[in-house]
Parts: C-alpha cells; sequence; structure tokens
C-alpha cells in the first residue's frame, strides 16, 4: 500500500514539475507543448529505466549509470538556459516566488524516513536526505509569502535558503552512491541504496532531483544578477524580461 500511495504522490509531484516547467522554459503554447512532450518523454525513459532494472547495481550499470541519469538532464537544462535567450528570457519572466514555492513538493522527503523505518534504506542516506527535503518543502512556501511581503530584504533569507536546497541535493546523490553496492560503496548495508534504482523510487534521483537542481540553479543567477540593485518589490515578476532588473 505505501509503494502504491508514494508512486501516485511521485507522478503527482512529476506532473507538478513538468507543468510548471513547461510554462517557464517557453513562452508560447507551441513551445510549452514541446517542452512538455521533451519532459514527458525524459519521464517515460526514467520508467524504462526503472522497470528494466538498467541501473540496479546488481544486474545493471548501476552508481554510474545513476549518476550519469542525474547529472545528465541537470547539464542539458542550465546548457539550455544559459545558450538559449528564448528558454533564459522565459525563465527570467516568471516570478520568483513560485520557483521557490514549488518546491513545497519536496516534503514527500518523508518518503525515505519511512523506507529507512521499514529497513529499506540506510542511514546515514535516509535520515539525511529526508530531513534536507522536508526542510526544504516545509520552509517553501513560508519563504515565497515573506519573498512577496517584504520584497528585497528577503534576498539574504532566500540566498541562504538556495544554498541549503542545493547542498541538500547534492549530499543526497553523494550519500546514495556511497551506500549503493559497488567500488565506491562506503557504507556497508544491508540495507543499501540500491532501492533507489529501482519503480517508483527512481523518479526521486532520475526525475525530480534534477529538475529541484535546475531551479535552484535559476534562483541563484537571479539572485546574483541583483546584487548590486533591486527594487523594494522585484519578486512578483522577471523585470529583466520586460526591460526592468531581474530577480
Amino acid at each position: 500500500m505505501f509503494e502504491t500511495l508514494s508512486a501516485i504522490a511521485l507522478t503527482a509531484s512529476a506532473s507538478i514539475v513538468v507543468a510548471f516547467l513547461s510554462h517557464a522554459l517557453a513562452r508560447t503554447s507551441l513551445g510549452r507543448l514541446t517542452v512538455a512532450g521533451v519532459l514527458g518523454g525524459w519521464f517515460a525513459l526514467v520508467l524504462a529505466m526503472g522497470a528494466t532494472g538498467a541501473l540496479d547495481p546488481a544486474r545493471g550499470i548501476g552508481v554510474p549509470g545513476l549518476g550519469l541519469a542525474v547529472a545528465l538532464p541537470v547539464a542539458v537544462l542550465a546548457v539550455a538556459f544559459f545558450s538559449a535567450p528564448s528558454i533564459r528570457s522565459a525563465m527570467l519572466a516568471i516570478p520568483m516566488p513560485a520557483m521557490v514555492a514549488v518546491n513545497a513538493i519536496r516534503i514527500l522527503g518523508v518518503i525515505f524516513l519511512i523506507l529507512q523505518a521499514a529497513g529499506k534504506l540506510p542511514a546515514p542516506f535516509a535520515p539525511s536526505a529526508g530531513w534536507g527535503d522536508i526542510f526544504i518543502g516545509v520552509t517553501a512556501l513560508p519563504l515565497a509569502w515573506a519573498m512577496l511581503r517584504f520584497g528585497a530584504p528577503a534576498r539574504a533569507l532566500t540566498l541562504i535558503w538556495n544554498m541549503i536546497g542545493i547542498a541538500d541535493l547534492v549530499n543526497a546523490v553523494a550519500l546514495g552512491a556511497l551506500s549503493a553496492p559497488g567500488p565506491l560503496q562506503v557504507f556497508a548495508g544491508p540495507p543499501s541504496s540500491a532501492l533507489m534504482t529501482t519503480l517508483p523510487w527512481l523518479l526521486i534521483p532520475g526525475f525530480l532531483v534534477p529538475c529541484f537542481m535546475f531551479l535552484h540553479v535559476v534562483i541563484f543567477y537571479r539572485l546574483a544578477k541583483t546584487e548590486a540593485a533591486a527594487p523594494a518589490r522585484p519578486w512578483l515578476n522577471g523585470g529583466a524580461a520586460r526591460g526592468g532588473v531581474s530577480v
């Protein structure tokens, strides 16, 4: 039952992320449909890898493959953002509180804690990834509200939150690799983190983690871009896309 509920929750979360990024990465209906199709194809690929056990350390390519499944999408999205003016313009036009608020989905980090309690995931991987995601998820909506309410004075808090969010994802990926069977394993099981290469759990490192890492990169870019000067309430829109100051 827990696996079924988790599959539903993770699929719903992935759908929210796809809808958000489809709107954020393009500014026309055709462009958004194209982005949604690409993201949907990526999601289907992750499902296929999980169903076939392609990343299973015991019979697949294991940790290197999972690392590539996490890093490659982040690299592709980042290159698209920094090299394509239309994509960058679209991302800068999205209100930053919305980019923060979508991280509320990460409250599903409670899944890691439940799996650890059931003896299916090891420490320190599960509690570190779980509590880190829960913290980011619980604070996302209050921070988004603070950005809307207080404007520029919330910038420092947003920067700290964003750095914690990035550190949480990097730490989770690193501890997951160090807890998986293979040459990099430091934290010996059982259990190991190999469960994360199966469905529905692969949706977390294979799809959700790269998407949230990309959003953190964009948030950091926008904060750095407006360090010198920002209007009192810069969060409501992407000013640069309209000729003003973008945050």
